[in-house]
């Protein structure tokens, strides 16, 4: 009954009040942009926009018109990705490690759902350990975890440097067991920090043991001791206190991809393709 087109410019004009810039914004001329309203008031049979030479405003029909124009352009935009993106279908069962999923990973994952609406993706968010069992036993189609260098055949998208990291308000007396903020066993950077320490002689103490990265986050900026982050996912409320309480280097880890070999290769590649297609809004956010 409404052509899209037509809702567009009146959206337009009903967010400026102003149909030149209305064209403007959408590359028409004011009198196109009048002619779309004009249109638009003869489907709908009333009138929408109350302009005049000093003033332009919507009627309460028009505040009307407003959200059902913004549902019927959204449920448009639905239809048209369903039937112009790929035919591809089935179920994908995708696991992240928690700390990428505070990165741009559910951005990407949002983009993957309306390029291949009838994929049902299913998604699991847990310790990188926990993810790669559930891999192994046939539970999962593809994981993005964390891992040691080398530590599979997996598809690398990054190798990232791992850093001690505090609330500038905390301190350590010198000889002091080093305060740390852990996750639960079995943790890759909880074995990092523990190796670490042990070989460089150093005493230690968990102060936080925790499942989750929201629990390290907190725990780090409350004082209550030094986490472990890769070092581009850092919380800029937090600072890296490697050099200021002489601790040892932590070594490296990587980001990596990891597939199910007897899950469907169509789904697990085009996944794949989506986040190697963006790596830096993957890797480029938040603390791990």
């Amino acid at each position: 009954m409404f052509d899209p087109t037509l809702l567009k410019t009146f959206l337009a004009v009903s967010t400026t009040l102003n149909f030149t810039r209305a064209g403007e914004q959408l590359g028409l001329s004011q009198p196109t942009v009048s002619q779309h309203v004009s249109k638009l008031e003869r489907a709908a049979g009333r009138l929408l926009i109350s302009r005049d030479t000093r003033d332009v405003r919507l009627t309460d029909n028009g505040d009307a018109m407003v959200g059902f124009a913004r549902t019927i352009l959204a449920a448009h935009d639905e239809a048209s990705a369903y039937f112009t993106g790929s035919a591809m279908r089935g179920r994908l069962r995708f696991g992240s490690a928690d700390d990428l999923a505070l990165t741009q990973l559910p951005q990407i994952l949002r983009d993957f759902r309306q390029l291949y609406p009838q994929i049902n993706l299913e998604l699991t968010v847990n310790q990188s350990g926990v993810l790669s069992r559930r891999l192994a036993s046939g539970q999962l189609d593809l994981v993005f975890v964390k891992q040691e260098p080398g530590a599979s055949d997996g598809r690398v998208v990054r190798r990232e440097r791992l850093a001690w990291v505090a609330h500038k308000s905390l301190t350590l007396a010198t000889g002091a067991p080093v305060p740390m903020i852990a996750y639960q066993a079995p943790s890759i950077s909880r074995t990092a920090a523990i190796t670490a320490l042990e070989s460089a002689g150093r005493t230690w103490r968990i102060t936080c043991n925790t499942r989750e990265v929201n629990g390290v986050i907190a725990a780090a900026r409350a004082g209550i001791g030094i986490a472990v982050f890769p070092q581009t996912m850092v919380p800029p409320d937090l600072i890296d206190v490697t050099t200021l309480f002489d601790l040892p280097s932590l070594g490296e880890l990587e980001f990596a991809l990891l597939a199910n070999p007897a899950s469907s290769r169509e789904p697990v590649d085009a996944l794949i393709s989506a986040i190697l297609g963006r790596p830096g809004s993957v890797s480029a956010a938040r603390p791990a």
